[in-house]
């Protein structure tokens, strides 16, 4: 009976034998059946190809990670990170003088009630930070020369017998401090803000301002610092976004400049980074209070 699907079984086909010939299917050997399988003379006295051994019995591949560090393969544990030395460790927590580096901490581990209100669920709160006592420079020195100034007026006038040009400067001075008391309380309800998403501003006493920008959004940040800056640590910060409207530009007078720009582009950058550590130092701060 011919096949169906190909042409008809014809017996004086010249073709037939050639065809049937390479056709047949290859035999498999096994391990006695001749050279090259198994345990005979053949590939097995080679170098083998399995990827759990290197190659052959020679030594295991080795090679280099991005820190220039040999690493090995094991055939049974798999790859193996390279072994860091303490020394090393402790090179990485230490800078060169032999002081621990600096950090920047939040001011509490959970945001405050002036900031809890603009966080939406989902985002992680990173800190929360007040502006340099520089910012208020100018508040206390005018409330300073203010008090010394007025303060000699009025007693000159007392002794003018001038009752109420007295008084006016009296009121003045009070007036002058109000304004004083007022900054002072505007810097202090002012806040830079860093979570997992975003980077926001907030201040204003009466009229509250709420600036925000996106990490995903900011293309290039910097910060600058004048010599007086440098000397007492505080700095502006300018973030650059793609649109060109932008609520959050500049942000003036920002303590420990240097570490606040790592912790922002550590956000922005290794986000799972930040994750891990956090979620370590979390972990060990309930291991110590469980001890």
């Amino acid at each position: 009976m011919g096949n169906p699907s190909g042409p008809p079984f014809d017996p004086d086909d010249p073709d037939r034998e050639r065809r049937e010939r390479d056709t047949e299917p290859i035999p498999r050997l096994g391990p006695d059946d001749g050279p090259g399988y198994g345990t005979g003379p053949g590939l097995s006295d080679g170098p083998s190809l399995s990827d759990d051994a290197g190659y052959g019995d020679g030594p295991a591949y080795a090679g280099e990670g991005r820190s220039g560090r040999a690493w090995v393969r094991d055939p049974e544990a798999g790859y193996q990170p390279p072994q860091i030395s303490e020394d090393e460790l402790a090179g990485l927590r230490a800078d060169a003088s032999g002081m621990a580096p600096r950090r920047v901490l939040p001011l509490e581990d959970e945001p405050s009630s002036l900031v809890a209100r603009y966080l939406f669920p989902t985002e992680r709160y990173r800190g929360e930070w007040k502006r340099h006592w520089i910012h208020l420079s100018t508040p206390l020195l005018v409330g300073v020369a203010a008090t010394f100034v007025l303060g000699y007026l009025s007693g000159f006038l007392a002794g003018q017998d001038v009752g109420a040009l007295t008084t006016i400067a009296v009121l003045l001075w009070f007036a002058v401090m109000g304004w004083v008391a007022w900054k002072v309380a505007d810097w202090w309800y002012d806040r830079f803000i860093l979570t997992n998403k975003r980077v926001m501003v907030v201040n204003g006493i009466i009229t509250r301002r709420v600036a925000m920008m996106p990490l995903v959004r900011v293309t290039d940040m910097k910060y600058e610092q004048t010599p007086t800056g440098r000397a007492l640590n505080y700095g502006t910060f300018v973030l650059e976004s793609a649109g060109q409207e932008q609520a959050l530009r500049e942000i003036k007078n920002l303590p420990n400049p240097n570490e606040l720009y790592l912790r922002v582009v550590e956000e922005m950058y290794e986000p799972q980074a930040v994750e891990a550590r956090l979620g370590k130092e979390a972990d060990e701060a309930k291991a110590d209070d469980g001890a």
